[in-house]
Protein backbone atom coordinates (compact mmCIF):
# COMPACT_ATOMS: atom_id res chain seq x y z
CA UNK A 1 0.00 0.00 0.00
CA UNK A 2 2.75 2.64 0.87
CA UNK A 3 4.30 2.00 -2.66
CA UNK A 4 0.87 2.36 -4.40
CA UNK A 5 0.79 6.18 -2.11
CA UNK A 6 4.55 6.72 -2.99
CA UNK A 7 3.73 6.04 -6.79
CA UNK A 8 0.68 8.04 -6.68
CA UNK A 9 2.56 10.74 -5.46
CA UNK A 10 5.38 10.69 -7.91
CA UNK A 11 2.74 10.40 -10.74
CA UNK A 12 1.56 13.78 -9.74
CA UNK A 13 4.99 15.50 -9.29
CA UNK A 14 6.00 13.85 -12.77
CA UNK A 15 2.55 15.14 -14.56
CA UNK A 16 2.04 18.68 -12.71
CA UNK A 17 4.19 21.40 -12.58
CA UNK A 18 2.30 23.13 -10.18
CA UNK A 19 3.41 20.29 -7.51
CA UNK A 20 6.48 21.58 -5.16
CA UNK A 21 6.05 18.43 -3.31
CA UNK A 22 4.95 15.37 -1.30
CA UNK A 23 3.77 17.49 1.60
CA UNK A 24 1.07 20.07 -0.90
CA UNK A 25 0.32 16.92 -3.03
CA UNK A 26 -0.81 15.03 0.12
CA UNK A 27 -2.47 18.05 1.50
CA UNK A 28 -3.97 19.71 -1.64
CA UNK A 29 -4.69 17.48 -3.95
CA UNK A 30 -8.44 16.47 -4.12
CA UNK A 31 -8.13 14.08 -7.47
CA UNK A 32 -5.87 12.29 -5.68
CA UNK A 33 -8.21 11.97 -2.74
CA UNK A 34 -10.89 11.06 -4.53
CA UNK A 35 -8.78 8.33 -6.16
CA UNK A 36 -7.55 7.23 -2.63
CA UNK A 37 -11.03 7.08 -1.23
CA UNK A 38 -12.41 5.20 -4.23
CA UNK A 39 -9.95 2.18 -3.80
CA UNK A 40 -11.53 2.12 -0.45
CA UNK A 41 -14.65 1.73 -2.02
CA UNK A 42 -13.62 -0.41 -4.45
CA UNK A 43 -12.56 -3.03 -2.24
CA UNK A 44 -15.88 -2.97 0.04
CA UNK A 45 -17.81 -2.89 -3.25
CA UNK A 46 -15.84 -6.21 -4.41
CA UNK A 47 -16.82 -7.77 -0.83
CA UNK A 48 -20.02 -7.20 -1.13
CA UNK A 49 -20.24 -4.39 1.13
CA UNK A 50 -22.02 -2.34 -1.07
CA UNK A 51 -24.17 0.06 0.94
CA UNK A 52 -20.82 1.00 3.09
CA UNK A 53 -19.02 1.31 -0.34
CA UNK A 54 -21.74 4.07 -1.79
CA UNK A 55 -21.08 5.79 1.53
CA UNK A 56 -17.31 5.99 1.73
CA UNK A 57 -18.02 7.25 -2.66
CA UNK A 58 -20.55 10.03 -1.30
CA UNK A 59 -18.07 11.49 0.78
CA UNK A 60 -15.74 11.71 -1.20
CA UNK A 61 -17.63 13.38 -3.81
CA UNK A 62 -18.70 15.78 -1.03
CA UNK A 63 -14.79 16.22 -0.06
CA UNK A 64 -13.64 16.59 -3.74
CA UNK A 65 -16.07 17.31 -6.18
CA UNK A 66 -15.02 14.23 -7.67
CA UNK A 67 -17.73 11.18 -7.65
CA UNK A 68 -16.33 7.96 -9.16
CA UNK A 69 -18.65 4.52 -8.49
CA UNK A 70 -17.61 1.97 -6.42
CA UNK A 71 -17.73 -0.88 -9.07
CA UNK A 72 -15.38 1.48 -11.32
CA UNK A 73 -11.84 -0.33 -12.18
CA UNK A 74 -8.57 2.53 -12.03
CA UNK A 75 -5.51 1.71 -12.94
CA UNK A 76 -2.28 2.60 -11.43
CA UNK A 77 -0.96 5.88 -11.16
CA UNK A 78 -4.41 7.27 -12.60
CA UNK A 79 -3.92 11.02 -11.85
CA UNK A 80 -7.09 13.39 -11.75
CA UNK A 81 -5.91 16.92 -12.11
CA UNK A 82 -8.29 20.15 -10.37
CA UNK A 83 -10.79 17.28 -10.11
CA UNK A 84 -14.03 19.47 -9.58
CA UNK A 85 -16.84 17.93 -11.12
CA UNK A 86 -15.03 14.82 -12.61
CA UNK A 87 -17.71 11.69 -12.79
CA UNK A 88 -16.80 8.16 -13.71
CA UNK A 89 -19.36 5.71 -14.14
CA UNK A 90 -19.89 2.09 -12.80
CA UNK A 91 -18.93 0.28 -15.50
CA UNK A 92 -15.47 2.50 -16.44
CA UNK A 93 -12.33 0.79 -16.38
CA UNK A 94 -9.31 3.75 -16.31
CA UNK A 95 -5.46 2.03 -17.54
CA UNK A 96 -2.50 2.93 -16.00
CA UNK A 97 -0.90 6.26 -16.67
CA UNK A 98 -3.80 8.35 -17.48
CA UNK A 99 -4.59 12.07 -16.82
CA UNK A 100 -7.82 13.50 -16.86
CA UNK A 101 -8.62 16.76 -16.58
CA UNK A 102 -11.87 18.91 -14.35
CA UNK A 103 -14.96 18.04 -15.67
CA UNK A 104 -13.99 15.38 -17.13
CA UNK A 105 -17.23 12.85 -17.68
CA UNK A 106 -16.91 8.59 -18.42
CA UNK A 107 -20.68 8.10 -18.69
CA UNK A 108 -23.59 5.91 -19.96
CA UNK A 109 -25.96 6.31 -22.77
CA UNK A 110 -27.60 2.88 -21.84
CA UNK A 111 -30.17 1.91 -19.39
CA UNK A 112 -29.22 -1.77 -20.03
CA UNK A 113 -27.42 -3.80 -17.90
CA UNK A 114 -23.69 -4.47 -18.49
CA UNK A 115 -20.70 -2.59 -20.02
CA UNK A 116 -22.32 1.00 -20.42
CA UNK A 117 -19.26 3.46 -19.38
CA UNK A 118 -15.97 4.11 -21.74
CA UNK A 119 -12.57 2.18 -21.00
CA UNK A 120 -9.28 4.07 -21.35
CA UNK A 121 -6.22 2.23 -22.22
CA UNK A 122 -3.12 2.95 -20.71
CA UNK A 123 -0.80 6.67 -20.99
CA UNK A 124 -4.43 8.17 -22.12
CA UNK A 125 -4.92 12.06 -21.61
CA UNK A 126 -8.15 13.59 -21.41
CA UNK A 127 -8.71 17.86 -21.48
CA UNK A 128 -11.36 19.54 -18.88
CA UNK A 129 -14.60 19.30 -19.90
CA UNK A 130 -14.72 16.22 -22.23
CA UNK A 131 -17.47 13.98 -22.03
CA UNK A 132 -16.70 10.35 -23.03
CA UNK A 133 -20.38 8.53 -23.27
CA UNK A 134 -20.94 4.82 -23.78
CA UNK A 135 -19.24 1.42 -23.87
CA UNK A 136 -16.49 3.01 -26.22
CA UNK A 137 -12.62 2.32 -25.86
CA UNK A 138 -10.04 4.87 -26.02
CA UNK A 139 -6.73 3.66 -26.91
CA UNK A 140 -3.32 3.50 -25.77
CA UNK A 141 -1.59 6.95 -25.99
CA UNK A 142 -4.33 8.74 -26.81
CA UNK A 143 -4.96 12.54 -26.09
CA UNK A 144 -8.54 13.70 -26.33
CA UNK A 145 -9.25 17.41 -26.59
CA UNK A 146 -10.90 19.78 -23.94
CA UNK A 147 -14.75 19.87 -24.36
CA UNK A 148 -15.05 17.23 -27.10
CA UNK A 149 -17.97 14.61 -26.79
CA UNK A 150 -16.67 11.27 -27.65
CA UNK A 151 -19.27 8.18 -28.62
CA UNK A 152 -17.40 6.14 -31.19
CA UNK A 153 -13.52 4.14 -29.99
Amino acid sequence: MLTTLREDVRSVLDRDPAAHGALQILLFYPGLHAIWLHRVAHRLWNARLRLIAHMIAGGARWFTGVEIHPAAKLGRRFFIDHGMGVVIGETAEVGDDVTIYHGVTLGGVSLSPGKRHPTLEDHVTVGAGAKLLGAITIGRHSRIGANAVVVKD
